[in-house]
Order: C-alpha cells, then sequence, then structure tokens
C-alpha cells in the first residue's frame, strides 16, 4: 500500500489498494489525535474555537461502502472520547458543512472522492467554519498519521454511550436553502427543468426543493449506484454529453448536474450547449450583482476566467487569486467581504450563506435568475457575450506520472514561453502550475492534478478555434516529454 497523503481536497485512493479499512483507520486515529489537542473550551473570546462544541459531525457519498468507511470513522472517534454525528443516510457534502455550523461544532469528516471516477474514494476533512479546512489543519493531521494506535469502540457500544448519533443531516440543510432561495420567485417560473444527479448525493432533492411550484422537474439518475452508470460524476462537457441528448429530446429549458457528492454543479442550455463552470460562476455572480444588489469581492483560482475579471472591474469589484482547491477560496472567504469565491469545476459558494460549495443552492439561483429576466439562460448568455466579448475555455486531462510531472514543472520554470502561437507572453503565474498569458488575455495552463496521476491542460480563448489551438498547443507540449 502507497502511503497516505492530503492532496487539493483531503485524501482520495484506489479502494482496495490504498484506500482501505486499515488506512480509514489510521486517518482518522491521526484526525482524532489533531482534535484532542484543540482547545475547544478556550475562556478566550478572541480564540476562533471560543465555545465550539468538542464533537463532529460524519456524511457520506454513494459511493462503494462509504457507509461502512463512515461507520468506521465514527468508532474511531467514539474510541477516543470524541461525540459523532453519523449522517443517518448519504449525504451532499454541503449538508456536513451546514450541520457543523449548525450545531457549532468543531468540524467534520465527509467520506467521498467527489467527481473523482467510481473507484476511488476519499476523506474530506471540514473546519469548524463549515467549508474544507486550510493547509495548515491538513498538515497537522498528516503529521499525526501512523503515530498513535489506533483506538476502536463497536457502533452499538458507541451509540449506548452516547458518543454515535445517528441524524438525518440533508433536511435541515435543505430547509437553510429554502430560506436563501426567493421561493416565492420561483414558484410561478413555469420552468420545464431536467435534473441529472449522476447517481450521486444529489438524489432528487432539487426536484423536492420545487415541489410546491409550478416548474415541471425531471430528475434522472437519481439512485444510488456505486459505479455512478460507468462515468465518473463530474459535471463536465465528456461526462454531460448524455444529459444534453436527453434535454434536447425531452424540449426542457435548461438542465441542472450535480456531481458525485453534490458540492458542484453543471448546466446545460435548452439547445443542449454545455456550459463551463466559468459560465456557471459568471451566472451566478451576476445573478448576485444585478438580480439581488449585492456587493463584496470576488475570489476565483489561478485557472479561473478572464470574463469574471472583466465584470469585476466594471463594477469596481476586489478580486482574489488562489491556488487550485476550495479550501484556499475559503480561507479568503473567511477573512474578507465575499460575493462569490468558486473554481472552473463549477463549485461556488456565496455570501451570507457558508465557505462551501453547494449545487442544489448553486442550481436555484441560476432558476432564479431565469425568472427574474424573463428570458432563456441561452438570450442570457448571448447578452453576456455582447456586453463583455466571447470567452471559450476548454480542458484536456492525461494520465502522467509523479515523474513526468516533476520534469515538465522544472522545464517550464526554467524556461518558460515567450510566445505561444505567434503571440507574445505578458504574464507567467507559476504558483500552482504554471499559466501562460498571451497579450490578447487568452491563455494556456498546464498544471498536475492534486488528487490523480494526472496533468491538467487548460485554456481560454476568445473563440472556440483559439481555445483549441490553445489546449492542443499545451497538449503536445505535455506528451512530449
Amino acid at each position: 500500500m502507497g502511503r497516505i497523503k492530503f492532496g487539493t481536497d483531503g485524501w482520495r485512493a484506489v479502494i482496495s489498494e490504498d484506500f482501505t479499512f486499515e488506512n480509514v483507520e489510521i486517518v482518522a486515529q491521526a484526525v482524532a489525535d489533531y482534535i484532542k489537542k484543540q482547545k475547544v473550551k478556550t475562556k478566550n473570546k478572541k480564540s476562533e474555537l471560543y465555545g465550539k462544541k468538542y464533537a463532529l459531525v460524519v456524511g457520506y457519498d454513494t459511493r462503494f461502502l462509504s457507509e461502512k468507511y463512515a461507520e468506521l470513522v465514527s468508532c474511531v472517534f467514539a474510541a477516543n472520547g470524541i461525540k459523532t454525528i453519523l449522517g443517518d443516510k448519504d449525504s451532499p457534502t454541503p449538508s456536513v458543512s451546514y450541520a457543523i455550523r449548525r450545531k457549532n461544532f468543531i468540524g467534520g469528516i465527509m467520506i467521498t472522492a467527489s467527481h473523482n471516477p467510481s473507484r476511488y474514494n476519499g476523506i474530506k476533512y471540514k473546519g469548524y467554519f463549515g467549508g474544507s479546512a486550510g493547509k495548515k489543519v491538513t498538515d497537522a493531521i498528516e503529521s499525526r498519521l501512523y503515530k498513535s494506535k489506533v483506538q476502536f469502540l463497536d457502533r452499538a457500544a458507541a451509540i449506548k454511550k452516547g458518543l454515535i448519533k445517528l441524524e438525518d443531516i440533508v433536511s435541515p440543510h435543505l430547509k437553510a436553502v429554502e430560506k436563501y432561495a426567493d421561493m416565492k420567485l420561483l414558484r410561478k417560473a413555469g420552468l420545464k427543468i431536467l435534473v441529472d444527479s449522476m447517481n450521486g448525493t444529489g438524489a432528487r432533492y432539487i426536484e423536492w426543493l420545487l415541489r410546491n411550484t409550478n416548474n415541471k422537474v425531471t430528475t434522472i439518475n437519481g439512485e444510488r449506484d456505486a459505479l455512478f452508470g460507468g462515468r465518473p460524476p463530474e459535471p463536465n462537457e465528456k461526462h454531460m454529453a448524455s444529459t444534453a441528448k436527453i434535454l434536447k429530446k425531452g424540449h426542457f429549458d435548461l438542465a441542472l448536474v450535480t456531481d458525485g457528492d453534490a458540492d458542484r454543479l453543471g448546466v446545460v442550455l435548452s439547445n443542449g450547449k454545455i456550459l463551463s463552470g466559468h459560465k456557471v460562476m459568471t451566472l451566478l455572480l451576476l445573478h448576485l450583482l444585478e438580480g439581488r444588489n449585492e456587493t463584496g469581492g470576488v475570489v476565483q483560482t489561478i485557472c479561473g476566467t478572464g470574463l469574471i475579471d472583466k465584470i469585476a472591474r466594471n463594477y469596481g469589484l476586489k478580486t482574489y487569486e488562489t491556488a487550485v482547491g476550495f479550501k484556499y477560496i475559503a480561507e479568503i472567504y473567511n477573512k474578507e467581504d465575499v460575493l462569490v469565491g468558486g473554481e472552473e469545476t463549477g463549485g461556488v459558494a456565496f455570501k451570507g450563506w457558508m465557505p462551501e460549495r453547494d449545487s442544489m443552492l448553486s442550481g436555484l439561483l441560476i432558476l432564479e435568475m431565469v425568472a427574474q429576466r424573463k428570458k432563456s439562460l441561452k438570450k442570457i448568455i448571448d447578452d453576456i457575450n455582447k456586453t463583455y466579448g466571447v470567452y471559450v475555455y476548454k480542458r484536456f486531462d492525461v494520465r502522467y506520472s509523479v515523474d513526468k510531472k516533476k520534469k515538465l514543472l522544472s522545464i517550464l520554470h526554467k524556461k518558460p514561453f515567450k510566445k505561444v502561437l505567434g503571440k507574445d507572453v505578458v504574464s507567467v503565474k507559476s504558483f500552482d502550475g504554471v499559466k501562460f498569458i498571451r497579450s490578447d488575455g487568452s491563455w494556456v495552463m498546464l498544471r498536475p492534478s492534486g488528487t490523480e496521476p494526472k496533468l491538467r491542460v487548460y485554456s481560454e480563448g476568445h473563440s472556440e478555434k483559439e481555445a483549441i489551438a490553445l489546449l492542443e498547443f499545451g497538449k503536445r507540449f505535455a506528451l512530449s516529454i
């Protein structure tokens, strides 16, 4: 078995290879050892942990054996004297984060590999604020791996002693989503909506949220399938192609697609066009700005879009840029006045909510925007293109060894491109992968994945042709190593 290593968002590994019961116990014990060092009963009111309860929430997704891994983690916590609320069914990641906030707990665990293929599973640690814990915390947990003997208390005994309590953590979260969304507006939207839950924890929750409205909602892939129907539960252009076909055949107004643990959102227009995560975040930003008259800063990762930067300049909004990983976005969200913070993969956090991605809330806000503007989502996108210009985003993932990753980054750092496809490179960003920005604002980026043995190549151009050409340039270079 390989050594346990935390990546962009927790620890992920292949089930039965590295993601084993033994290794899950080791991670759980390290988390328990970390928690026991936290002074949650501090009298210092300036402490971030002042008044927090010495307890954790544990949730899990629809992957193979996820419920057993979650139970195992809870039993290790119980043996260490840490009280745990264990979800009574598979739960969206934002349900875990909301439960932590609602109960004022010190943190929580989500058993999930998010959008990764079905052979993977993983463990995410959530902080007391209801979001991905920062590197300082995950490093502290990682440093405790293999240091203590694993302690374990049988589930029945733990429940009898009150150390484990089974609880519905989804319903309170959904009720909070209803309060944040404008349900009065949504009740009369009259939309025909396709929801694809990709066999993940999104289940039929968007359909439930819209149950008392005049919208017609059809949910597909709402049942649990540990193999996710044979496709990774990632709402991107490749894996949403089948959704687009069903949408066009059924003449829906739009489709909302949730990923494996229901924190990321994909969107498909009525004509079958699949929106990038950048476009999804753009829609959400503009709705909060123009539809809800809210203000605040905008956080993107290094592979964010120039379109949002342009909108932010137009509105005089402060912008922040981070490495890839929602934990970095959460850190800024917790310190600054942030309106939206998000990733290129469709995960977005909102002001007045929590520093956590939430596909169900994102979906309702997209529907709000359509209802309020009384325009199709396609027409809204056309208006954005006319106002701000065309921005086309592409991504390509290729299997890449650790040695090749190191060699590639070494080459790019030592001899960065001066020109890309005939245009001068005016800026190079290298704090997470390497991004080359050309004189017209278009760019290409190469970045090793933090959760899989893959290299990601990204591009953004002002036309489909330009974006593809930039992507091909990056692919050719990466594959030549």
